[in-house]
């Protein structure tokens, strides 16, 4: 059977009747989801395993500590590229405001403290205060703090960014407590959110394909050089994954599934909907184009994990910590951190970065800034996202993709860190560290999710 399915895949992956006949026979989508991802050596089941056994307890469990909780986050900065259509009034479109209680006292000091409780010896802030959508908003830092950090902001402007950041210094920028705003299905759709993701795809496609770029040809994509493929398969992959997110946390009817979920009273009930994910990926609904994105998923996951290899040094330094204030959940979360980090290291078959602009000198230079250039705007297009949980997560998630970017292109920087002392050759600021872990911790979901939806069409 196997062996029928894999001839079938290899000769007639793109023939329409073919990928019909595949559906029938392999039980959905699954079975053209196997084997060797395209411009890397790692296979699809040795990463479902890496993840699902080893990387997925452990990221879950990192994202409820209090460091990684607090994401701070401009979400009223107008769309730079169209006029604003108005926000979403749905109700599930709606950001909870940080309780003011919660936020800890070291993690509203601010972006500037990276290092350790000696390094952040600044003065107590104000609690923050109720907002109607954002929660908590810090614009208290006092003058003596302002100078004494002036000089991390300036080094933090200048250095070369895959994304647009967020000024957590403006009096717009605030607290969100990512566990109580889930990314999940908000009804948000339409003509605004087709915009969006026309945009992203249409607007930064090198020249290649201007026209259905979100459907670029198999054939097509190889044409292109390697850095030019992975930029689409990124975006692909990113879309793919927020798609799932929205499948397996979705508003359920009960008259409309069997799913078993908790109801309570006067609360709505959150769960995987078959129905909906088999819209976004089956290959029939999809004309063969479900099975590639979710390939893409994975290819982004690889992504990440490798950043994540890569910048272990950066936190394996004795005086680089977590800071919130509490000492003993300080320490916890950095030993949890630092056993993700060394689990993603024994991962063997990693993405090899430096097959990328590794060609003429001059050429390589221009491509890559083509390539940065390409990804920051798309970090300016979630601020076009009219509902603010969409945003938020959308602006997190691409935030966490230029981080892992920023690293990936920063190797000899991180191999030349200082043992003992903050290092203006490369540094993460707080807002990068939790987007990083974050953005990773949604794609590792992505793919648990992916082998809940295959249990469920079994």
């Amino acid at each position: 059977f196997w062996i029928s399915c894999t001839t079938f895949l290899l000769f007639f992956f793109f023939s329409s009747p073919a990928t019909y006949l595949l559906s029938i026979l392999c039980n959905f989508c699954f079975c053209l989801l196997t084997g060797v991802l395209d411009d890397c050596f790692c296979d699809i089941e040795s990463i479902d395993d890496f993840n699902n056994y080893k990387i997925f307890p452990k990221i879950q469990k990192l994202q409820e500590k209090d460091y990684f909780r607090y994401y701070k986050v401009i979400l009223k900065r107008p769309c730079p590229f169209w006029a604003d259509d108005g926000q979403c009034s749905i109700r599930d479109c709606h950001v909870e405001p940080c309780p003011e209680s919660k936020v800890p006292v070291g993690i509203k000091a601010g972006n500037y403290n990276k290092y350790s409780e000696e390094v952040n010896k600044i003065k107590e802030l104000q609690d923050c205060q109720q907002a109607n959508k954002l929660g908590a908003v810090n614009s208290t830092l006092s003058n003596q703090s302002k100078e004494a950090f002036i000089d991390w902001a300036r080094y933090d402007d200048a250095q070369d960014h895959f994304c647009e950041l967020d000024d957590e210094r403006s009096p717009d920028a605030g607290y969100v407590d990512l566990l109580l705003n889930p990314e999940r299905y908000t009804g948000y759709k339409g003509p605004s959110a087709w915009r969006v993701w026309n945009s992203i795809y249409e607007e930064n496609c090198f020249n290649v394909e201007k026209n259905n770029s979100s459907k670029i040809h198999k054939r097509k994509l190889t044409r292109l050089c390697l850095e030019k493929r992975v930029f689409y398969r990124l975006i692909s992959g990113l879309h793919a994954s927020i798609n799932l997110h929205l499948c397996a946390k979705y508003l359920l009817d009960v008259k409309q599934t069997s799913v078993s979920t908790e109801n309570i009273w006067g609360k709505p009930r959150w769960g995987p909907n078959v129905k909906e994910f088999q819209h976004r990926f089956d290959p029939i609904e999809t004309k063969a184009e479900g099975p590639r994105r979710l390939k893409n998923l994975y290819f982004l996951y690889l992504i990440e994990l490798r950043a994540l290899s890569k910048v272990a040094p950066y936190f394996e330094r004795s005086f680089v910590d977590l800071y919130t204030g509490n000492t003993d959940e300080d320490a916890a979360t950095k030993l949890l951190l630092l056993q993700i980090l060394n689990d993603t290291k024994s991962f063997p078959m990693h993405f090899d970065e430096k097959s990328m602009f590794a060609g003429n000198k001059k050429e390589a230079q221009t491509l890559k800034e083509e390539f940065r250039l390409h990804f920051k705007n798309i970090s300016r297009i979630m601020d076009c996202v009219g509902c603010d949980k969409c945003r938020l997560w959308g602006k997190l998630q691409t935030q966490g993709l230029g981080t892992a970017l920023k690293i990936l292109f920063s190797e000899r920087e991180i191999q030349n860190l200082p043992e003992n002392s903050p290092s203006k050759g490369f540094q993460l600021t707080r807002q990068e560290i939790v987007s990083l872990l974050n953005a990773f911790g949604r794609l590792s979901t992505s793919i648990k999710e992916l082998q809940d939806f295959k249990v469920l069409l079994q």
